[in-house]
Parts: C-alpha cells; sequence; structure tokens
C-alpha cells in the first residue's frame, strides 16, 4: 500500500529507534539499569530509543508537541498536532529476554489520535494505522476477533506486580472474568495486547492505572480494525481515562457489563 508523508515519516523513526533494541536484545547483563519505580525499571535503551524518536520526528515535524514517557511534554508552536511516544513498552520483558516488546509514536490532532505506529523489532512486526484508512501489520490488513459470546474469548489484562497490589475492584474484576471467558492472558505490554486485538489474536483486553503513552497508538489500531476502545475512568475518552476496555462490538457491552459489576 502507499504510505502518507507523516506514515512515512513515523515509521521510519520507528524503524531507526528500533535498531538499537533489536542489538541489545538477549544481552541483560550488558544493560545498565536504573529503577524508576517497583517492576517499572528504565534501561538506556528506554532513554535511548525517545531521544531517537524525538529527533526523527523533530527533522521532519518541528512544530508539532511531543508527549513521552521518559522526558515528558515539550510543547510546539503547532496547538493542533502531538506525537506521543512511549519508547519501550515491555521495559520488564526486554530485560528478561521475553520478545513480548514494542516501540510506539501515535499522533494527535486537537486531541484525537490519527496516526499510530506500533513495531516489536524482536518479531518484526509492525502495526500502523490512520484514521480513515484501516490498520495494518506488514502492511496486511487486520480485523478483529469475530466471536460474539464471551464464554469463547480470550481476553488480555494486566496483573499486578511487585509493590503495585490491585484495587479491591480489579481483583474482582479479574475473578469475574476468568469465570465468564475462556481465558485470561497477560503479556507484560499493554501496547502488544492491544496490537493482537487488532489483529484478532485476542478477543479484548481491559486495563487500569495507564498513561497516555501506553494506550495512544493501540487505541487507533483496535478502532481501524474494526472494534471499539471505551474508557473505564472518569470521563468519555480512553487517552485520558485511567482505565479501558477494547474488543469487538458483541464483547464490548458483554464486558462493559461484567467490569461494572465486579466495581459496584
Amino acid at each position: 500500500m502507499t504510505s502518507t508523508p507523516i506514515m512515512t515519516v513515523m515509521i521510519a523513526a520507528v524503524r531507526k529507534a528500533a535498531r538499537g533494541v533489536q542489538r541489545d536484545f538477549g544481552e541483560i547483563s550488558n544493560l545498565q539499569v536504573s529503577v524508576k519505580g517497583p517492576g517499572n525499571f528504565v534501561t538506556n535503551a528506554d532513554k535511548r530509543v525517545e531521544k531517537i524518536l524525538r529527533e526523527e520526528l523533530a527533522k521532519a515535524r518541528p512544530s508539532y508537541g511531543v508527549l513521552g514517557e521518559e522526558d515528558g511534554e515539550v510543547k510546539g508552536q503547532d496547538p493542533d498536532h502531538r506525537f506521543i511516544i512511549d519508547p519501550i513498552d515491555g521495559t520488564t520483558n526486554f530485560m528478561h529476554a521475553l520478545p513480548l516488546i514494542a516501540l510506539n509514536v501515535a499522533l494527535e490532532r486537537k486531541g484525537e489520535i490519527v496516526a499510530a505506529v506500533t513495531y516489536n523489532p524482536v518479531m518484526d512486526e509492525l502495526y500502523h494505522a490512520e484514521k480513515g484508512t484501516g490498520a495494518f501489520l506488514n502492511n496486511k490488513r487486520l480485523r478483529v476477533s469475530g466471536r460474539r459470546d464471551l464464554g469463547d474469548a480470550i481476553i488480555a489484562t494486566a496483573l499486578p506486580h511487585r509493590g503495585a497490589a490491585a484495587a479491591p475492584h480489579e481483583a474482582a474484576e479479574l475473578q469475574a472474568m476468568q469465570k465468564a471467558t475462556s481465558g485470561i492472558r497477560t503479556l507484560g505490554s499493554t501496547a502488544v495486547e492491544m496490537a493482537w486485538v487488532a489483529a484478532g489474536r485476542l478477543d479484548g483486553v481491559w486495563s487500569h492505572g495507564l498513561n497516555p503513552w501506553d494506550v495512544a497508538a493501540g487505541i487507533l489500531l483496535i478502532r481501524e480494525a474494526g472494534g471499539f476502545v471505551a474508557p473505564l475512568g472518569e470521563g468519555s475518552n480512553p487517552l485520558t481515562s485511567t482505565g479501558f476496555v477494547g474488543t469487538n462490538a458483541d464483547l464490548l457491552p458483554q464486558m462493559q457489563k461484567l467490569l461494572a459489576a465486579a466495581k459496584a
């Protein structure tokens, strides 16, 4: 398929930033690691990837703002456009040589995600989407799962790690979803989980305690693959809500009803 100028820019930036990740993957003993918080490690790789992404995107769109996990937000001269960056989603997987990681860049226009790239450099899977044109994996069109009964579905979520005990309602949600589905999976990367929902590998995903860079690219991937993403926290925008649910049209009301009942 023919790539638009902005998608060409985003994909080129992600591929350039991924070169070091591919080189470092598996060489855990050579990574210098600092601890940002319990279970939330920051490696030199995270910082290097975000630096490269910021530099490459700025070359092509110098007036756009940037919001990134490591270096925060830089306002741009253009108030309508902002790149949202997650340099390595799944850093703990990366540290343990688990191949479920993703570099993510999304473009926000007036509060709406209009372009997205999620790249797993270990598996060489590049997901991309633009508003109104569909979602793709290595240029193959994606569609969300067609399963209609939650009992037949496999759903992904994040499990609490060291120092991050789940809220009572989250434990209730997990228990309820386990009883209602064919299985729960946790991949250690929300970005990969959302991309896999877009690809139909998973039937749905829900999670709490997230930031915009965790979900920005995945929101558009799922929607452009024919799915839906709805907030679980306050507000109507899953990009700014603290939680979200993503799935197809048939499973969405079933998941929302079950999660609401678990929280009550």
